[in-house]
């Protein structure tokens, strides 16, 4: 039965995509349209991540940075006054719509609506064996570890509730994190990490791997 409920899901998931793309197409352009003007470069960012088991996909999302970012300052880690950051993109990642692009991945069927968000390009590499089992679900829009404090959380805490997901999945399940997403999205307290910088796996205390509740964090 959960088979057939996994197909189920991703078959809605593309479906979904398909009908807010179509909805959003407006808001789409404009954005696109702004970050040109904005600064130069291109109007997405684009990187290769781990999906499901692990298999490698093409990660869209609107650029909020400047050109090369990852490259210069910080690099994979990010903080609230980053002069990296442009001025749209500092709207952009207030309003999380800087994510709506990854729709397209959830299109061509690398992504579902709902799941464990995509890690950076190389954390695969460095999880652990149980870490690993995160990779068990399609990444997703939005998910258990963002409604349950996002940013706020170590990576090893998202891990660890991201697991709780995989174990714990039912429609019912991601409908809740459905309900509760908007007020995670109205809470901007959790775009950043603690102290307004948000750090790479690993380069935070590492959480407990006991199993979490699930009402483990706060609702934002």
């Amino acid at each position: 039965m959960r088979v057939v409920l996994l197909h189920l899901k991703h078959a809605l998931d593309r479906l979904g995509a398909l009908l807010l793309l179509l909805v959003l197409a407006p808001a789409f352009l404009t954005v696109a349209l702004v970050i040109r003007i904005d600064s130069p470069g291109p109007v997405f960012f684009q990187q290769e991540r781990p999906g499901q088991n692990g298999r490698r996909f093409r990660v869209f999302k609107f650029r909020t940075m400047v050109q090369g970012a990852e490259h210069i300052g910080l690099g994979a880690e990010v903080c609230r006054e980053d002069d990296r950051i442009t001025r749209v993109g500092k709207w952009l990642r207030l309003s999380s719509f800087d994510e709506i692009p990854q729709l397209i991945n959830v299109l061509l069927g690398q992504m579902s609506l709902i799941g464990p968000r995509p890690a950076g390009p190389d954390h695969d590499e460095r999880y652990t064996l149980h870490q690993r089992r995160r990779l068990e679900a399609r990444p997703g829009l939005t998910g258990w570890a963002q409604v349950n404090g996002r940013n706020l959380l170590s990576w090893e805490e998202r891990i660890e509730l991201d697991i709780w997901y995989v174990d714990h999945w039912s429609p019912w399940l991601d409908l809740r994190i459905l309900l509760r997403t908007p007020l995670a999205l109205f809470d901007t307290e959790g775009v950043y990490g603690p102290g307004g910088l948000t750090t790479d796996l690993g380069s935070s205390p590492a959480a407990s791997t006991s199993e979490p509740p699930p009402d483990a964090g706060s609702a934002g």
